[in-house]
């Protein structure tokens, strides 16, 4: 089966080889301005979590930075996930959006386990080329070096901030084979069982070195049940931090919660994709202040992170914006508001998809978390950098044999946390069954035979399987997989397999059949 994305890719690289050009002859610097001679007496510090891609989003951040940095001095900081989760990050690998950073100026940017999707080595690549210090306390390498700086200090005016880093350890599942080397071995690590002691180590040795304040940039997330590492905990174990900006549960978070000693420390988070910016607020006399405010808000821009934007959409543009199959009908991931719906319903992308997938490899089932899905495809004319929008990240279709007991411990673990989002939630195609939110129930698990028709689920017996494999080799479904036979190890990546079916099986266009979910996930009170 040939490769739709490199193909496409391919045909156009001729027309973006003028755009390339352009495009590396710009000089991507800081836009920020001099600062003024003046005494200013409030530090006020922008931050942002979890972009994925959004990069409309920094001219507003850079535009707001601008509209008060006469009267005040001002950081811009991040708290990680920026090089991926749409086709500007999957076509370059991330260096768009360190361009597009670049211009914006950046103070202080730890890491979001996202960063970690094109392998460490591409890892190192982008930070190097990042014109702003990568904070991180807690990634060592096998030789116990410690690959980023814990903490960076800035000055402001008379006063001192330090910026800790700190990357949850679940990164080394979720993107378990960024951690590891061919023959298995692991090689890197984020030091699961010390990350606290590590954050205070890095506290203490700040404020020693003369911070007035600390602020940890942290991709940890809030207190969730399938969350052992979370900036609650870790506030309430430490001492010396003053605000945490947080990162990884796309939450939106403002509030006040107690250190090991009971003094007071700021948690804020943004939701992601620029639904928010924040705005920290340092007072001369030392008072601190917290707010998000929604991006559609922000009025102000700044020119050269604009221009740097839409050139690097038109690189994408030249790259991928090939027309490759229309549809009659919007396809959904996400409802108005950016809540994913196939997080924690049936949603007919998630139909469409996995009937792709379970035809595509003649499979008996098809199932894909609903977390592999990131945005919609409007009806209309799809090109390229639209479905690798809605399905962006660099996973192969593979099938494999799995018991209906192991099938069911998948659908049990995605509904385990209904009615709120889980990526582990199942989109399925030649399946269908039935979830009680009120005491996580499963029940009416049925197969489709091949007349249509269906039967329960033989938790004996053994049935062929389309997954990602990531859900066989990564931490997808929580393991469940890990030890089933591979029948199929195919290295067509899940977009190139979803347009396939579309252009062959559907004749380039989704129709009306699709328009809405087909029934196969019930949802009950």
């Amino acid at each position: 089966m040939c490769s739709i994305s490199n193909r496409f890719l391919i045909e156009n690289m001729k027309k973006a080889y003028l755009i390339i050009l352009f495009f590396l002859c710009v000089c991507f610097t800081s836009c920020r301005k001099e600062p003024v001679e003046a005494e200013r007496s409030t530090i006020v510090v922008l931050f942002e979590n979890d972009v994925h891609c959004a990069i409309d989003g920094y001219t507003k951040l850079a535009g707001l930075r601008d509209a008060i940095d006469d009267t005040a001095y001002v950081a811009v900081v991040s708290s990680g996930d920026f090089v991926q989760g749409a086709t500007v990050g999957a076509i370059s690998q991330g260096q768009f959006i360190i361009d597009i950073m670049n211009t914006v100026g950046y103070d202080a940017v730890t890491l979001g386990n996202h960063e970690f999707d094109y392998q460490v080595p591409r890892l190192l690549e982008l930070t190097e080329s990042l014109n702003a210090p990568v904070v991180c306390c807690n990634f060592y390498d096998r030789d116990d070096f410690r690959i980023f700086s814990p903490y960076v200090i800035k000055t402001y005016g008379t006063k001192r901030i330090a910026f800790v880093g700190v990357l949850t350890p679940d990164t080394e599942l979720t993107q378990q084979y960024a951690f590891y080397n061919p023959l298995g071995t692991q090689i890197y690590d984020l030091r699961k069982d010390t990350y606290t002691e590590l954050v205070q180590q890095a506290v203490t040795e700040a404020r020693a070195e003369g911070a007035d304040y600390v602020i940890l940039l942290s991709h940890l997330g809030e207190r969730i049940p399938e969350s052992i590492y979370n900036s609650n905990d870790l506030i309430a174990n430490t001492t010396g931090i003053d605000v945490v900006l947080d990162a990884h549960t796309h939450s939106v978070i403002d509030t006040v919660l107690d250190n090991a000693i009971g003094k007071p420390v700021r948690l804020c988070q943004t939701r992601k994709k620029f639904a928010n910016i924040g705005e920290l607020v340092i007072t001369k006399d030392g008072t601190i202040t917290t707010k998000i405010i929604p991006t559609t808000e922000i009025h102000y821009t700044n020119p050269e992170v604009t221009a740097a934007t839409e050139r690097v959409k038109a690189m994408v543009d030249a790259l991928a914006g090939e027309v490759i199959f229309h549809s009659d009908v919007p396809l959904l991931v996400a409802d108005v508001n950016g809540i994913p719906l196939s997080w924690m319903a049936e949603t007919n992308a998630g139909d469409l998809v996995a009937d792709a997938m379970r035809h595509e490899l003649d499979a008996d089932i098809a199932l894909i978390n609903g977390g592999s899905m990131r945005t919609n495809l409007e009806p209309g004319d799809v090109k390229l950098f639209h479905v690798i929008d809605m399905l962006p990240y660099d996973d192969r279709v593979w099938k494999i044999e799995a018991t209906g007991a192991q099938i069911l411990q998948v659908l049990q673990n995605g509904i385990s946390l209904l009615p709120n989002e889980n990526g582990d939630f199942v989109q399925v195609s030649g399946l269908k069954y039935t979830a009680t939110v009120s005491n996580h129930s499963l029940s009416g698990v049925q197969i489709q035979r091949s007349d249509g028709t269906y039967e329960p689920i033989d938790p004996e017996r053994t049935y062929l399987v389309a997954v990602l494999d990531y859900c066989v080799v990564g931490d997808g479904f929580q393991d469940v997989f890990n030890e089933c036979n591979v029948v199929l190890s195919s290295s067509v990546l899940y977009c190139d397999l979803f347009t396939n079916y579309v252009l062959h099986t559907l004749h380039g266009n989704v129709g009306v059949e699709y328009a809405l979910p087909q029934g196969r996930i019930m949802i009950m009170d």
